[in-house]
């Protein structure tokens, strides 16, 4: 019994057709809004059921990965919103920096 073609099949499915790695690129190259509504819609896939194990697998690696790649947007995001710092003259200036150069505090 040979369950990797239907695996990889299913992976191939998903809206982001492609391998594991060009499957990753598209989840990084997706907006919040595009990643969190494919997120949603791959949750409801699977609480609706019906689906073979190797489609409720895929779906649900897939489902990881946007969920993961939201996580990363929005910590990005609130990064962005604690940099705001005074500027002269009372105003504020959002100071873009990267997620590993910042720290808390």
């Amino acid at each position: 019994m040979t369950t990797e073609p239907t695996l990889a099949t299913g992976l191939d499915a998903a809206p982001a057709a492609g391998s594991g790695g060009s499957d990753d690129a598209a989840i990084a190259g997706l907006s919040f809004d595009d990643a969190f509504a494919e997120l949603r819609a791959a949750v409801a896939e699977l609480e609706a059921g019906g689906l073979s194990l190797e489609e409720t697998i895929a779906r649900t690696e897939r489902a990881v990965a946007l969920q993961r790649h939201c996580e990363r947007l929005l910590g990005e995001a609130e990064l962005r919103v604690k940099q705001l710092v005074s500027r002269p003259g009372g105003g504020l200036e959002a100071r873009d920096i990267a997620a590993e150069d910042a720290s808390e505090g």
